[in-house]
């Protein structure tokens, strides 16, 4: 198992997470090309950095990307739509609801084709509900630019509450606290 969280031992990967219309499982490589796509478009990176050239994303994943702790892959219908991480915050970053920070931090991200579906919230409902099963009463943390109307949306249908907001990476940000028993439908 990563240490990337060990509040709890938890076996990795966990059997694939079925939903009404999603399966989340971990990463294969047939996810390589999809997770590729998902990383290039300007419009996904608009607010993580931007996009990235196709040929650094080739030569920068692995054969099989995402193989660690909290990285699920997300299937519609067989096909790779997206992605979703719970990873520590660093530290060092802006933003904690501890002092010493390394909050499990919910991150996500779906190809264009998949926006307006509530895939998304879907998503991450499913996998918060699998991160409660597996780190009980452990909270989790949301960031985004508050210009990022579509997961400012996501974050209120979880059910994530503001903790703050700050400045970083040139633009407003805003930081949210999930627990379990806040309704993430």
């Amino acid at each position: 198992m990563s240490e990337e969280i060990a509040v709890h031992p938890v076996a990795w990967p966990p059997a694939p997470i079925k939903t009404a219309r999603l399966v989340l499982r971990e990463s294969e490589a047939r996810d390589r090309a999809p997770l590729i796509d998902l990383a290039a478009p300007p419009e996904v990176g608009t607010y993580v950095g931007g996009a990235r050239p196709c040929d650094e994303l080739e030569r920068a994943m692995p054969e099989v990307p995402g193989q660690r702790f909290g990285f699920f892959v997300v299937e519609l219908d067989g096909a790779t739509i997206g992605m979703i991480t719970l990873d520590r915050r660093d530290p060092e970053r802006k933003g904690h609801i501890r002092p010493e920070g390394g909050e499990p931090e919910l991150g996500y991200m779906f190809l264009p084709q998949a926006w307006g579906h509530g895939y998304a919230t879907e998503a991450c409902a499913a996998a918060l509900d699998w991160f409660t099963d597996a780190h009980p009463g452990e909270p989790v943390v949301l960031s985004t630019q508050t210009a990022n109307e579509a997961s400012m949306l996501v974050a209120a249908k979880l059910g994530f509450t503001e903790v703050e907001r700050f400045e970083d990476y040139g633009a407003e940000q805003w930081l949210g606290v999930w627990s379990a028993g806040t309704p993430s439908d």
